[in-house]
């Protein structure tokens, strides 16, 4: 038996009868579709889903790249067991999503992209907005997608879309493969109608698997394990996508193994957890990377070993470090020579603590990790408090009015500029999913879109977006999406006037804070110390946010609690002291300074980069 559909009216279809199922519970994989329709799919897709509008939900943006944010958001709360799905006209429309793709497949997040493209039968040469290739007829803009994508097609004849639409789903729902997968669309396919076969449009269910670990591999680990003296855990995001954090929870207080966290996997245990050291690396605790440097046997569970992690291979300094990784993907199992434990994280953690019982650290090696924390913890409570209430709060102070309002159970969403170093030392993660850091391609304009996926998988969460003045004029505009579909994100939106974090990362590489900052500009051509006439609060009302504005401390946390109480999407706007006082970087963070230069300040910075990259350890 066969239908006869258009290829987009059956893609959408298929993608509504699409499910994951991860230990017994099963839910729809394509919770739903974003588009911006223009020539290349608002004939095609959206009339499919204008036809199939009960069975596929769709949403409206205001930026492509945004759109990708959102999914890539949605995908990341519901532990990648759901996805959804963005949908372009070709041109600009398609290579807005090249960003975004990127952000999710370097993250290890699964958005299905669904560009618009050419005519696949040349009709008319050059369309509006195609690409002419001189010696390859066959590319598009959408090629730019191919990088960035685990599994990229164009769909030139309708049957194609069959094997296709299946790969798809392969490599969305694997989680050793998933990311960005791109179906490019001819825009004549789209509207082409086919007799489709009844079984593509069946109910199917794509097992998200959990892996065991090979015995061999396992019985490794452990003797690795047990002839550690001073081992140390580094949990990744691998921890918080497999649902793993009670395993991991179980297995420190087994074996008294200290946890720290990179950016996606802080939260992974409870800041208040004895075994839990915060953020490791260049952004990390003193009592982490203390501990790193140290550390005979390094753990790492989900991790990817970003060059902020390793601290540029700076931070692992025992002279014989060994490096024992469990992930569910070898590529990163097999990172800094390690030992492998190539597994799911929740599977291998809770073979590891059986297999290890009976085993502990010593004590005097957990009371010295622990007598660590506590010192850190002091540091943390100086960061965030503020003695005077009437003072203009500094950056840190912000974190410490956040802490005090939010509930157990609130996402907090950061990406980029000097907010994520803060936020690493000093957020006090009270349930895995509090802590919502974007930090493997660290883009700004994340945050906003970000919160609106979330607050779509989360209905009855708080959920709060802490921007930069600097981020949020990268992507204010989906401030609107928020608006329409009436959801209640909160923006805290933090005003120092300028990139604080690459100023300040600027000025120590030499290059002395130049083009950093929002300034007047003299008819000499330098900047001028009084700030822009901007009022991005307004902005923000003027898009249809509720602005409640915090001159100080006291109206700060006031504003805070008001939002947090709020039923619309809600901004607290607050010009922050710019004066530093987060805690100094632990750890070095490779940034290469020119080798020769005539100014001081670059000489300067020139001699102290030789005497860090001195300490870089190739683990082999």
């Amino acid at each position: 038996m066969s239908v006869r559909l258009t290829t987009a009216q059956a893609l959408v279809r298929f993608l509504a009868a699409q499910h994951t199922e991860r230990d017994g519970v099963r839910r729809r994989l394509i919770t739903g579709m974003w588009g911006i329709f223009g020539h290349g799919n608002v004939a095609g897709l959206g009339q499919a889903l204008v036809e199939y509008a009960d069975v596929m939900p769709y949403h409206q943006g205001r930026n492509e790249q945004a759109m990708v944010h959102a999914a890539v958001g949605h995908a990341r709360q519901l532990n990648r067991l759901c996805a959804q799905a963005v949908t372009t006209s070709i041109g600009p429309g398609a290579t807005n999503l090249v960003t975004g793709a990127a952000l999710a497949t370097i993250n290890r997040l699964p958005v299905l992209l669904l560009p618009g493209d050419y005519f696949a039968a040349h009709p008319a040469d050059p369309l509006l907005q195609q690409l002419e290739h001189p010696v390859e007829a066959d590319v598009s803009v959408n090629d730019t997608l191919r990088p960035v994508s685990r599994f990229f097609d164009r769909i030139t004849r309708p049957e194609a879309l069959i094997a296709s639409a299946l790969q798809a789903m392969r490599v969305l729902t694997d989680p050793a493969e998933t990311g960005a997968v791109t179906l490019a669309l001819p825009q004549d396919v789209q509207a082409e109608a086919y007799d489709w076969p009844e079984e593509f449009f069946a109910e199917r269910v794509w097992r998200v698997r959990r892996p065991a670990p090979d015995p061999e591999e396992l019985a490794e680990a452990v003797r690795a394990i047990r002839a550690a003296e001073r081992p140390l855990l580094v949990a990744g995001g691998g921890v918080h996508h497999s649902e793993a954090e009670a395993a991991l929870r179980a297995f420190a207080e087994a074996t008294g193994v200290p946890v720290a966290s990179t950016q996606a996997g802080k939260g992974s245990l409870r800041h208040d957890h004895p075994a839990d050291l915060g953020g490791i690396g260049h952004t990390g605790t003193a009592v982490a990377d203390g501990l790193a440097r140290t550390a005979d046997l390094v753990i790492g569970v989900g991790t990817r070993y970003s060059d902020f992690t390793t601290a540029s291979g700076t931070l692992f300094q025992h002279p014989g470090v060994r490096f024992l990784n469990l992930n569910i993907t070898a590529f990163d199992a097999h990172k800094l020579a390690a030992r492998t434990l190539v597994c799911d994280a929740r599977t291998g953690l809770e073979q590891l603590t059986q297999a290890l019982e009976g085993h502990r650290v010593d004590p005097a090696y957990e009371a010295e990790y622990r007598a660590g924390k506590e010192r850190w913890e002091r540091v943390v409570e100086a960061a965030l408090s503020a003695d005077d209430p009437s003072a203009v709060p500094t950056q840190t102070q912000v974190l410490g009015a956040l802490d005090a309002v939010v509930g157990e159970t609130d996402v907090v969403i950061n990406a980029a500029g000097s907010l994520p170093g803060d936020l690493h030392k000093l957020w006090r993660a009270r349930s895995p999913r509090q802590y919502h850091l974007e930090y493997g391609y660290s883009c700004m304009g994340y945050e906003i879109p970000a919160a609106i996926g979330v607050q779509q998988a989360a209905p009855d969460t708080v959920v709060w977006a802490l921007v930069g003045d600097g981020t949020y004029l990268m992507m204010p505009t989906e401030i609107v999406t928020a608006v329409q579909e009436g959801l209640p994100v909160n923006l805290v939106l933090v005003q120092n006037h300028g990139y604080a974090s690459i100023g300040g990362l600027s000025e120590s590489v030499g290059a002395e804070r130049f083009g950093t900052a929002y300034r007047h500009r003299a008819a000499d051509g330098t900047f001028t110390g009084a700030p822009l006439p901007v009022d991005l609060a307004a902005n923000a009302a003027s898009l249809g946010m509720e602005v409640l504005r915090a001159k100080t401390v006291a109206e700060l946390r006031d504003a805070l609690a008001a939002a947090r109480a709020s039923d619309r999407p809600t901004c607290v706007y607050v010009e922050t002291d710019p004066a530093p006082t987060a805690p100094p970087a632990e750890a070095w963070w490779d940034v290469p300074v020119a080798e020769t230069a005539s100014r001081e300040a670059a000489i300067g910075a020139r001699e102290r980069y030789d005497r860090q990259v001195a300490a870089r350890r190739r683990h082999l």
